[in-house]
């Protein structure tokens, strides 16, 4: 079946009214019915995302019925008894939450379902927390507004792997979108088939995050805005738990607010995200401004420096984090002998250099914060989860501690202003403290670069541009030789499973990566450098240089 008769099919079968309008208005779009309705939604262990809308490329009612009636097979397939559900601030996320719950509902699978929006790693806690055997979040991350998702944890709180991805792709692809059952969702609450989330939860998942808690907060100034997502109730009360005093909130991105008005793309790596806020902390004269975004599993930060605000970046907050926790852990002789840390491949090298002082092993996963909580698991496992001390990814993606599986910016704000405190107590900022990580083990600096392919088209050209730098000889990047090239589809590359990921390790510790984003039309390219800063300056001028030749 084409587009064309993928649109006939829906203008025919779809009796909701909205999605019955926007059909109308697309009618003498070819272009837009073509991105509407060329393929379906895919689903992949990041579960899916798209753009809300009518199609089958898009988020409705009636694609996250389809996916949640696939996933609903699968789970009865497996014996399975109960989901646990939660929602975002985004556009239509609650309607497709409770969607989704009467779809299991009518299914005869328990749901446990937050009665309003929360944090994505509450959703790994409580999955796991409730002994429910799947976990559902309706989110789209740091996207922009026009995006939404649906996420997939499984019984140990981490993202499916892809193996159950296939499995439950393989149950999506049999069902008809039009002819899902949903239960009434007031009658399945009196029957208890749906049963809201109880407080002891939310109270558990506080407890277990401030377990993480080592210093008290008694000097340190904060703005924070949770950029009108799901952190406005989680990270005030933490930072607050911990005594901060002096904590300024954003108000305009304090409520849940699906349209962002004032951060269109709600990324806290993005300088644009952290505009207002940053007002705010000049106006308020803050030591710290951070920010979470709208499922609030990532965190950005800007930090007050010799009269300025500096916005770290994700590797380097990472490097923040993790200095303080383990030299922290080391003082208070509370680290593992045998201390576990894992990151991913595109984050930062010197973390290991950092863990090896320490004793502590590193473990480099691919892309993604579900390879992370596999690593959590399997030491669960062999008995050594308390070996665990923080995952992280150069995304601003952070875990420290073990009460979820997937990244958490409550715990990781709570740390993190926990530092700047002890920082601020000994006249330094965290600024202070990466040049001297700096000094002591090299000016290791990132850059990451994106190409967006957006639409049918793009997505084509994406894949092809792909496939002609994987079969490219390269011998330079600008000045730097090409010590090693690394894909790592083939097999067992690196002990890593097969990805579409392709690595050019330069001279000088040097390196570029490049591969495709699993939940945006991108390409991603991150870029290291570790000579001095101006000598990092030319060689990022010339790996971007190098970039756009071949990507154009």
């Amino acid at each position: 079946m084409d587009y064309k008769q993928r649109y006939e099919l829906w203008c025919q079968k779809v009796t909701d009214a909205d999605i019955k309008k926007q059909l109308e208005e697309m009618k003498n779009d070819e272009n837009k019915i073509q991105d509407s309705f060329y393929k379906e939604l895919e689903f992949g262990t990041a579960g899916q995302r798209g753009i809300l809308g009518a199609g089958t490329n898009c988020l409705n009612i009636y694609t996250v019925s389809k996916t949640t009636q696939g996933l609903a097979d699968y789970l009865k397939d497996i014996k399975a008894k109960s989901v646990f559900i939660s929602y975002d601030s985004r556009i239509n996320s609650q309607l497709f939450a409770k969607t989704a719950a009467c779809v299991f509902a009518k299914n005869g699978l328990k749901v446990y379902l937050t009665e309003e929006l929360q944090p994505t790693p509450f959703v790994s806690f409580g999955t796991r927390e409730m002994g429910c055997d799947a976990g559902v979040m309706i989110t789209a991350s740091h996207n922009p507004s026009k995006f939404n998702g649906y996420k997939v944890y499984g019984a140990d709180g981490c993202q499916i792997t892809d193996a159950a991805a296939n499995a439950v792709t393989a149950a999506i692809d049999k069902v008809d979108a039009f002819e899902v059952e949903r239960a009434d969702f007031e009658e399945a609450l009196k029957s208890d088939i749906i049963e809201y989330v109880p407080q002891s939860c939310y109270d558990e998942f506080f407890a277990r995050v401030k377990k993480q808690h080592m210093n008290d907060c008694d000097v340190i100034k904060v703005v924070y805005s949770p950029l009108n997502g799901t952190g406005w109730k989680f990270v005030p009360a933490i930072l607050k738990e911990i005594g901060v005093k002096d904590l300024i909130i954003v108000d305009e991105q304090y409520n849940p607010d699906g349209n962002f008005p004032t951060c269109p793309y709600p990324n806290p790596e993005k300088r644009e995200a952290l505009s207002l806020g940053l007002e705010y902390a000049k106006k308020h004269d803050a030591d710290v401004f951070i920010a979470t975004d709208p499922d609030a599993d990532r965190v950005g930060v800007a930090v007050k420096h010799n009269g300025d605000y500096t916005i770290l970046t994700g590797n380097e907050m990472g490097l923040c984090l993790l200095s303080y926790v383990l030299e922290e852990r080391k003082q208070r002789g509370t680290l593992p002998q045998n201390a576990v840390l894992v990151k991913t491949i595109v984050t930062s090298n010197l973390a290991a250099k950092i863990a090896e002082k320490y004793g502590a092993e590193m473990r480099n996963v691919l892309t993604g914060f579900k390879y992370i909580g596999d690593q959590m698991n399997k030491l669960f496992d062999q008995g050594r989860i308390d070996d665990f001390v923080m995952g992280f990814e150069e995304s601003c993606g952070y875990l420290v501690g073990d009460h979820a599986r997937d990244k958490d910016a409550v715990v990781a704000c709570m740390v993190l202003i926990e530092y700047a405190n002890v920082l601020k107590k000994q006249g330094k900022t965290l600024i202070d403290k990466l040049n001297e990580v700096y000094d002591e083990f090299g000016r290791f600096t990132h850059r990451l670069k994106s190409k967006e392919f957006a639409g049918a088209s793009g997505n084509a050209k994406m894949k092809q541009l792909l496939t002609d730098f994987r079969n490219m000889d390269v011998a330079n990047v600008g000045d730097k030789k090409v010590l090693q090239k690394i894909d790592l589809l083939g097999e067992n590359v690196l002990g890593l499973p097969s990805a579409n990921v392709i690595m050019l390790n330069l001279e000088d510790n040097a390196q570029l990566i490049v591969r495709p984003s699993g939940t945006e039309p991108l390409i991603k390219f991150y870029m290291t450098a570790a000579e001095s800063a101006e000598q990092n300056e030319v060689t990022f001028a010339q790996m971007n240089e190098f970039i756009d030749k071949i990507f154009a």
